[in-house]
């Protein structure tokens, strides 16, 4: 069955064998670019053009056409290549289009061997665009899928290789475009034309390109045989697909360890999960307007507004829009459904930095001997699926400090079940309707305490550290945990002058750090510096600052990550308001992260809004206190 995808959308593939068939209002260029995991390119030769339009595994037409074969070979690619980009571009001189909003949109279909139309794309939306991303064959899973990608560039196919990661953009597109310039000299046939004329073997184009028995001739049966294949037979018969998606494995991504294949993993069902649900939305939208335009016409005329034509008409606009409806939940159902089987066996797998702290990871805990890359903050969702969370995962060493707003804006007053949803993981943390001010202030502190214990059992022993601004003395039952345990060698600081004293010798590190870096002079620091990696909490800001701590704070903020001092605000942003404006780069320069969900951090693909909720130990739980005792054992032994 065939599959009419929207942007966004993505749909398995059950042949590794396949031809993208593009048609277009115009000519345009056909190219492939093939990417590692992130989509980024190794240099020029992962890129397939009219200048160079056979790779291992793929062959793109030499010419510009108003329509294309590319041939692709899933199997015979490289195992670093995870991403099978397919581009387009408008050709340059004299008659051709400005951009591809002036013809018709041009269609993507991917086809088996034998014609099969195995999904399709149209790619409407473009506008001054001269260089666009169609569509991208992705490995995930060991397996391949197609999504539909529609991605436009105004600045062309520069922009658009530059996008990807390619050092010599500029170069190669001048490369492309010269071959294009070259190639239109030739005759160009479209398939159908060429199935009603066959050309002369002494034509002009014979003799301006070499022969190839693997270039495909227009309208005739394309060679897939690869210059490294060891035979030249025919491909097999595809084998009957399976309507059973490959079992995930934990750790089935690119990565040179197991953390860093994780890690990968993790973020390509975020990215999934983004793509699978704009796809719902767009599809929803569309029916929406389709079932308000067809009720328009059908009521256009005042005289059939009433009656059993009326009725019918009203009938069958709602039908097409509820069978719309259906099959974008089928669709969203199963990317849903294999999204939740690999959470299933990846949640289970990882590391202590990645996991939950209900893990049973942690029962085992050991002091690491290296820091890990990545740490767990919490956990992110869409309101389209409640029960499905994603990790998020930020890298290590922090780049950026951490902001938990402590204020009432950090509660998303949203619909019922969203509500009921972050309710019921925080547990007994929350009481019966929205927390008061006090209560999230408390969970405040409950969050920067777990994302603090968190940073410290996943770096080895003596090589992290953290410090306490509490200029009213309020937060010391929070801070049981880290006190009891000696994770917090020094009291809290309190009042203006303990304020002043930790943020004069954090400055001061800094300072000194950055001077010994920069001449290389690591050695000749004073011996009261600590080395080891600082994070600051600050609670209950601006209480206690004057006008020069404030200043020392923002210098932190901006300075102090890299050279391995962090900062962790636990405040209000309202309760600032008396500095005015002086105040906004230090929020912006924060992530912010709430103690309550709330719908507020935006992916990078389709902007969507997702709810965050604080990865916190269960009530009641001692997870917290094993864990940095366990770290406080190992901390004299790390000593000598």
């Amino acid at each position: 069955m065939t599959a009419e995808l929207v942007r966004g959308q993505n749909h398995p593939l059950d042949r590794t064998r396949v031809e993208i068939r593009i048609s277009a209002g115009g000519p345009v260029m056909a190219g492939v670019t093939l990417g590692d995991d992130q989509g980024r390119l190794s240099g020029t030769e992962a890129v397939a053009h009219p200048g160079a339009p056979r790779r291992t595994g793929i062959e793109v037409p030499r010419q510009a056409a108003s329509e294309h074969r590319v041939a692709v070979d899933l199997d015979a690619l490289a195992g670093s290549v995870h991403r099978v980009s397919v581009l387009l571009a408008l050709p340059t001189g004299p008659g051709s289009l400005t951009g591809f909003g002036a013809a018709a949109a041009p269609r993507v279909a991917v086809t088996g061997l034998d014609g099969t139309q195995l999904a399709g794309y149209t790619i409407t939306g473009l506008g001054a665009e001269t260089a666009v991303v169609a569509v991208e064959l992705y490995r995930r899973q060991g397996a391949w899928k197609v999504r539909a990608v529609g991605q436009g560039y105004a600045d062309g196919l520069a922009g658009m290789l530059r996008d990807q990661g390619l050092a010599q953009a500029a170069e190669l597109a001048a490369e492309i475009e010269e071959a294009v310039s070259l190639g239109q000299a030739r005759a160009v046939q479209s398939p159908v034309a060429a199935g009603r004329a066959e050309r002369p073997a002494t034509a002009p184009a014979d003799a301006a390109a070499p022969a190839d028995p693997a270039a495909p001739s227009a309208g005739g049966p394309i060679d897939y045989r690869h210059p490294k294949r060891r035979t030249a037979e025919a491909p097999a018969p595809a084998a009957a697909p399976s309507d059973a998606p490959p079992a995930p494995v934990a750790g089935d991504a690119a990565g040179w360890s197991m953390d860093e294949r994780l890690y990968n993993q993790v973020w390509g069902m975020f990215e999934d999960l983004a793509r699978s649900v704009a796809a719902y939305r767009s599809a929803c939208d569309f029916a929406e307007s389709r079932l308000e335009q067809e009720l328009d016409t059908a009521l256009a005329d005042p005289r059939e507004r009433l009656g059993p034509a009326a009725d019918v008409a009203r009938a069958t606009a709602r039908d097409k829009h509820a069978a719309l409806i259906t099959q974008a939940r089928a669709a969203l159902d199963r990317d849903l459904a294999q999204l939740a089987a690999e959470s299933e066996v990846v949640e289970p797998a990882l590391p202590p930095a990645f996991a939950r702290w209900s893990a049973p990871v942690w029962q085992g805990y050991h002091v690491p001997l290296e820091p890990p890359m990545a740490l767990r903050l919490g956990d992110l969702h869409l309101p389209e699926v409640l029960d499905l969370r994603i990790p998020m995962l930020v890298r290590l060493p922090l780049e950026r400090g951490l902001w938990i707003d402590s204020g009432p804006a950090g509660y998303t007053h949203g619909p019922g079940p969203e509500r009921e949803f972050g309710r019921r993981e925080l547990g007994s943390a929350l009481t019966d309707g929205p927390p008061d001010e006090a209560e999230v202030r408390r969970l405040a502190l409950d969050t920067a305490v777990a994302v603090a214990a968190r940073l410290l059992a996943v770096h080895p022993a003596g090589t992290f550290a953290v410090q306490v601004i509490d200029p009213g003395g309020t937060a010391v039952s929070a801070l049981a945990p880290l006190l009891e345990t000696g994770a917090l060698r020094e009291p809290p600081a309190a009042g203006a002058q303990g304020v002043n004293q930790v943020l004069e010798a954090l400055t001061r590190r800094v300072d000194l750090v950055q001077m010994a870096v920069r001449n290389r002079a690591a050695d000749s620091l004073p011996p009261d510096i600590d080395t080891a990696e600082q994070l600051l909490i600050v609670h209950d800001f601006p209480h206690g600052f004057d006008d020069r701590a404030v200043t020392l704070l923002r210098y932190l903020a901006d300075e102090g990550p890299s050279v391995g001092v962090h900062l962790l605000m636990v405040a209000d942003r309202a309760q600032a308001q008396e500095y005015g404006p002086v105040l906004d780069p230090l929020w912006r320069s924060l992530l912010r992260i709430t103690p309550v969900p709330d719908a507020h951090l935006a992916d990078p693909w389709v902007g969507h809004a997702w709810t965050y909720e604080p990865s916190l130990a269960p009530q009641g739980s001692q997870v917290l206190r094993e864990v940095l005792g366990r770290l406080a054992r190992a901390r004299p032994a790390h000593r000598h």
